[in-house]
């Protein structure tokens, strides 16, 4: 089989490329436009394989898009491709509007274009998965409000309740991908995933915010208490659900998939910083580098997924529970601080540009 991914230089989608050409006999097309969070170092161990193309494409260009397709001949559709910071969107959602939702219709119908075409035997067996978050749902209760907020979670039928111009343009593009596969029969899947962790994170995001702060003395600002809950999902074992969602999945089905962790988001902060005493021992404590800021507005107190499905239907449960997962983390970043610094002042991204 021959898998577009698109996203592929992003966080969750160079996961899932490695994990395809590491465990797998299939092919792998990354198209991806290389925004400030794409990054194809994160590549480099399977970027050399035969089984292994990368095309620079913004979703939003049609034209592009059909030239890859009609090049490559791919036999599905991983869509990862999209703008996920929610900081991000309530600075400037004009471009999740036009990443997450423009380009997902765009890419829709060069898919729907694409697998009309097809032989009827290749055409039976195409998938158009589309891969989005836990947010959509909003919020649920929280502990502090109800005192039986754990048996609150988010299952594929939750209603959608989207807080943030991230999360709503996240919603948008759900109901176009169901909307596609209600009117003009594309064979599409949808999963819904909790907050993933991991190597290779762009250092906005918390974990490797709070790692690489730590490190250089920095505070370790927390949003509010610091008591929002999240259910922490590790990279590696996102990208196993995901392709076993893609090739084990039933078509027109939505797949919830979660870490089984929820955390506070100081408890999460905390973690790190008792990880990287032990790691990287100094005199004080990294948690004293702790301090609390203002909360973000409409922040989201509560994610947690309810993931039975897809264990049930397709035999998925995570491997890494947190504190395997966060030590991994950890370490990882102490093992790869140049990484990081390459990420942030951009030194490698335009490396590699000038050589494509």
């Amino acid at each position: 089989m021959k898998i577009l991914v698109t996203g592929g230089a992003g966080f969750i989608g160079s996961a899932v490329i490695r994990h395809i050409i590491n465990t797998t006999t299939d092919s792998v097309v990354n198209l991806d436009k290389l925004t400030y969070a794409g990054n194809l170092e994160s590549l480099n161990d399977v970027s050399g394989d035969c089984r292994y193309a990368f095309e620079q494409v913004d979703i939003c260009d049609r034209a592009l898009l059909d030239s890859v397709l009609d090049n490559h001949q791919p036999d599905a559709i991983m869509h990862l491709a999209a703008e996920s910071h929610v900081d991000r969107s309530i600075d400037g959602p004009a471009e999740f509007i036009q990443t997450n939702i423009l380009g997902t219709y765009i890419l829709l119908e060069a898919a729907r274009h694409y697998w009309q075409a097809m032989a009827p035997e290749r055409k039976s067996r195409f998938r158009f998965h589309h891969i989005s978050t836990d947010e959509v749902y909003g919020d649920l209760p929280h502990p502090d409000e109800a005192q039986d907020a754990c048996k609150y979670l988010f299952t594929e039928t939750t209603a959608y309740a989207p807080s943030s111009p991230y999360s709503a343009s996240k919603a948008s593009s759900d109901h176009l991908v169901r909307a596609w596969q209600r009117t003009y029969g594309l064979p599409v899947l949808i999963t819904n995933c909790s907050n993933n962790y991991g190597p290779y994170h762009f250092p906005e995001k918390l974990i490797p915010l709070v790692i690489l702060n730590a490190l250089e003395c920095k505070a370790l600002p927390i949003y509010g208490k610091g008591d929002q809950v999240r259910d922490w999902l590790h990279v590696e074992d996102h990208a196993r659900a995901l392709y076993r969602v893609l090739t084990d999945g039933r078509v027109g089905e939505t797949y919830n998939i979660g870490g089984h962790n929820e955390k506070q988001n100081i408890e999460v902060v905390h973690s790190i910083c008792d990880v990287l005493q032990e790691l990287r021992p100094k005199q004080a404590s990294y948690r004293e580098q702790i301090t609390f800021v203002q909360d973000r507005p409409g922040h989201d107190r509560r994610y947690a997924i309810d993931a039975s499905k897809i264990k049930c239907d397709l035999d998925w449960q995570p491997e890494e529970t947190f504190e395997s997962g966060i030590r991994k983390t950890v370490q990882w970043y102490l093992d790869n601080l140049d990484w990081c610094r390459r990420v942030q002042d951009g030194s490698y991204q335009r490396e590699r540009l000038g050589q494509l």
